[in-house]
């Protein structure tokens, strides 16, 4: 009787530490599944148009290009340390008398660039009949201070920061946004996309319009 004893507890240990092996094998062969977290979405594109850097300026000195006959060359505050270097292809189309002393709108984030030998720094907004004929130049609403970034849609809407000239430049978002720039039936500058839609250039004191010309072109 305790030889059987002895053996029937022999096999219960061997039994035991087998199963204790096999126990170790399937800890090892299958480890336990890690669920990884979902992926956050990514934060949509902001529109090509944020891109923009448009700012408004006051012309406060402009004379005739020494030599380019088409050009006037504007000293223009746009509530920056020093005053911006611009050259205007707006002869033909503005008096000189008319250019001095007025708000203007600026896209203050074109890259730097020479005109018949004098470096532009920015671009003023003017608007235009179809035929090119009648062009003027855009300003704000009064009561905006100079420097104050204007923005397209909801005032209270976010915006992205602009690019940099150099990136710009780079991405092409001045050309790409241009055409789709235009005044509406009420003389309201706006972009127009591609469904449809129709969103106004605001200031924090309402929208910017042209003085006189509707259905135009903006550039």
């Amino acid at each position: 009787m305790l030889r059987a004893a002895a053996r029937l507890t022999g096999v219960r240990r061997t039994a035991l530490v087998a199963s204790r092996s096999q126990a170790r094998v399937l800890c090892r062969c299958a480890p336990a599944e890690v669920k990884e977290a979902p992926a956050a979405e990514a934060a949509p594109e902001p529109a090509l148009h944020e891109a923009l850097e448009i700012r408004v300026g006051r012309i406060t000195k402009a004379w005739k290009h020494p030599e380019a006959d088409k050009l006037y060359v504007e000293e223009v505050d746009c509530g920056e340390e020093e005053l911006r270097t611009i050259c205007s292809g707006l002869v033909p189309y503005i008096a000189e008398e008319e250019m001095q002393d007025r708000e203007v709108l600026v896209l203050c984030n074109l890259k730097a660039r020479n005109m018949v030998g004098i470096k532009s720094n920015g671009m003023l907004l003017a608007a235009s009949d179809e035929a090119h004929e009648s062009v003027e130049l855009i300003a704000p609403p009064a009561g905006v201070e100079v420097g104050e970034r204007v923005k397209f849609g909801d005032w209270d809407a976010a915006q992205a920061d602009p690019f940099a000239p150099n990136k710009l430049q780079k991405k092409k978002v001045w050309e790409k946004v241009m055409p789709t720039l235009c005044t509406t039936e009420d003389k309201v500058v706006a972009i127009k996309g591609e469904d449809g839609e129709i969103l106004p250039m605001q200031t924090s004191v309402g929208p910017v319009t042209a003085a006189t010309l509707a259905n135009g072109t903006v550039g």
